[in-house]
């Protein structure tokens, strides 16, 4: 059976997930299809790296949550010509900041 890559990510342990990798890139290597054979040589250059996954099971995933944040502040800051505006924008769309706004009556 040819394991996937949701196979892979479905591992519970290192020994599982080396196995799944492996059977993937096998499959991917007798590919008749070029692209993803290049595909399969990015993943085996990165396997240690995509393994430690299971080791560590730590991902930049919350990294990159913030720098959306961040890059969605710098696209509503383009009319401030300060970092001091750039860095206020920051602290206001990733800040989570709780302002009460003055009830009017």
């Amino acid at each position: 059976m040819v394991a996937g890559l949701d196979d892979l990510y479905a591992s519970r342990n290192m020994l599982e997930a080396e196995a799944a990798f492996d059977s993937l890139y096998s499959w991917m290597r007798r590919c008749r299809l070029a692209p993803m054979k290049s595909a399969a040589l990015t993943l085996k250059r990165h396997k240690d790296n995509i393994l430690a996954y299971f080791k560590e099971r730590l991902t930049n995933a919350i990294c990159e949550g913030i720098n959306s944040l961040v890059q969605a502040a710098k696209r509503k800051a383009r009319g401030y010509h300060t970092f001091e505006g750039y860095a206020t924008m920051i602290y206001l769309v990733a800040g989570k900041l709780q302002l009460a706004a003055p009830v009017p009556f």
